[in-house]
């Protein structure tokens, strides 16, 4: 059987920003300059240029992961793994190395090893969409693998076949992605959204005319009309439940805006009691982990770094009841390292407090 190609695609989750700093663009235009050569096919150009990074910033993770790519693409596996390899062990938290080092071992057969990198990978983010697909691959030649050795040993199986026929079907209708970074794009800060301008109360009903009395005989006094056939004026309540309930909203965002800011705050200050408040009761850890599990996980991450800066930017807010979505990019750095991605998180409001329920990254 023939092994299904594990190609490669774009994954912009590193967004490494300028700041406003000279030097910082200089950088981006490096790392342009270096992905654009390797997508021409000057691999040897690419790598001669990002060692020439190197050599005054030997630790900057996005050239090195660069260079890993390049090192991919010009057919030279070996330094590729090798390139990988020290990024996994220098910057474990990055699951992007561990998956293009799990392509590398799949290319070579070596699915053992693809299939540990792999989770890994989605040890250190649980969101890692191609990281998941990947391994269902590797998941998938395994079994074709452990079917074919069945059915070398007892050939007369009649159930073994159509099981490796499947599997084998599954297999080549997908193939691998080698995740490549977005070559220091340089963004600016995402407009942060305002809430939408309160609607304006619907005008007041005119109230009908009155009709003018009939001609009456001068010795005929027309007489008064009652009381109870007064026209009832202007239909102008419906409006203060509508200001009442948008007042609400606007209030509600305010508040959940609060929270996350808080959240992130307590992240950068390392105070995991305020840290871990933010999060619910019924948080769910993405992956299925206990929160126990997680919550040990994430102590170990915080407390392992000497600084932690977490900023947000572009938070969209949108708010219905007692629940509420916040999407936002978030622009994280901690011992020198800088990583911007997109973060959603649902919050739910238990008292008079917003508590987040679930993290997604990437979305």
């Amino acid at each position: 059987m023939k092994n299904a190609p594990f190609v490669v695609r774009t994954f912009s989750l590193f967004l490494f920003l300028c700041l406003g700093l000279l030097p910082e663009l200089v950088r981006a235009d490096e790392y342009v300059d270096v992905a654009q050569l390797t997508r021409d096919g000057k691999y040897a150009e690419a790598i001669s240029k990002a060692d020439s990074f190197l050599a005054s910033k030997p630790r900057d993770p996005q050239m090195r992961f660069l260079k890993g790519v390049a090192q991919k693409d010009a057919g030279k596996a070996a330094e590729a793994i090798t390139t990988f390899s020290k990024l996994t062990e220098e910057f474990p938290e990055l699951p992007e190395p561990y998956n293009n080092l799990a392509v590398l071992y799949a290319n070579q057969n070596q699915f053992d090893k693809a299939k540990v990198v792999l989770e890994l990978a989605l040890k250190t983010n649980t969101g890692y969409a191609t990281a998941y697909e990947n391994l269902g691959d590797v998941y998938a030649k395994l079994s074709s693998q452990a079917y074919n050795k069945a059915l070398q040993i007892e050939g007369t199986n009649p159930a073994i076949t159509p099981k490796l026929a499947m599997v084998r079907q599954l297999y080549n209708s997908s193939s691998g992605r080698i995740a490549t970074l977005s070559a220091g794009t340089v963004t600016a800060p995402a407009p942060v959204s305002k809430p939408p301008a309160p609607a304006p109360a619907p005008a007041p009903a005119p109230a009908p005319a009155t009709p003018a009395p009939a001609p009456v005989p001068a010795q005929s006094p027309a007489p008064a009309p009652p009381a109870a056939t007064a026209p009832v004026t202007p239909q102008a309540s419906p409006a203060a439940p509508a200001k009442a309930d948008e007042s609400q909203n606007q209030a509600n965002s305010k508040a959940v805006e609060e929270a996350v800011q808080n959240w992130a705050e307590a992240w950068s200050n390392k105070d995991l009691k305020g840290y871990f408040a933010s999060y619910g009761k019924d948080f769910e850890p993405q992956g299925g982990a206990k929160r126990s599990a997680w919550e040990d996980e994430r102590q170990a991450r915080i407390m392992g770094k000497s600084k932690i800066s977490v900023r947000l930017e572009g938070l969209k807010i949108s708010v219905n009841g007692a629940k509420a979505i916040v999407k936002f990019r978030q622009d994280y750095k901690a011992d020198g390292l800088t990583v911007s991605s997109r973060k959603t998180l649902e919050m739910v409001k238990h008292g008079d407090r917003w508590h987040i329920v679930r993290e997604t990254v990437g979305a």
